[in-house]
């Protein structure tokens, strides 16, 4: 498994950046957090291994850079349906566009075996 921590950060427009906690048996399991990026704010956002990532653009067009700890393995990548009620992130934007894999990414109880588990958990 090539879990990636990801350090985010926005050189131009705006974004409202999203990490859930994905590891079974985490006391945050399926939580949320969220924060507004931009290339004004000069916010930095650092996600670590074991929560999932996700964003929106808030404004008309940005661009988003990404620092990984570790490679990128095609295998390892995996989504999980932005609108998954079981997470109810408070997206700020009501008509979102959707790309065609995101449309079809599972929610979390389909991929439950799948996810990482939370050290030292029971």
């Amino acid at each position: 498994l090539h879990a990636q921590g990801k350090l985010v950060r926005v050189i131009r427009g705006e974004i409202f950046d999203v990490a859930v906690d994905i590891r079974r048996g985490s006391p945050g399991f399926r939580k949320w957090a969220g924060i507004v990026v931009s290339a004004d704010n000069h916010r930095e956002v650092y996600v670590p291994p074991g929560f999932a990532h996700g964003f929106c653009v808030t404004s008309d067009s940005a661009e988003v850079i990404y620092k990984c700890t570790d490679f990128y393995d095609p295998a390892d990548e995996f989504s999980i349906a932005w609108n998954d009620p079981e997470i109810a992130i408070r997206w700020p934007i009501e008509n979102p566009i959707i790309s065609a894999k995101d449309l079809r990414a599972p929610r979390i109880a389909e991929i439950l075996p799948s996810l990482p588990e939370f050290p030292g958990a029971l």
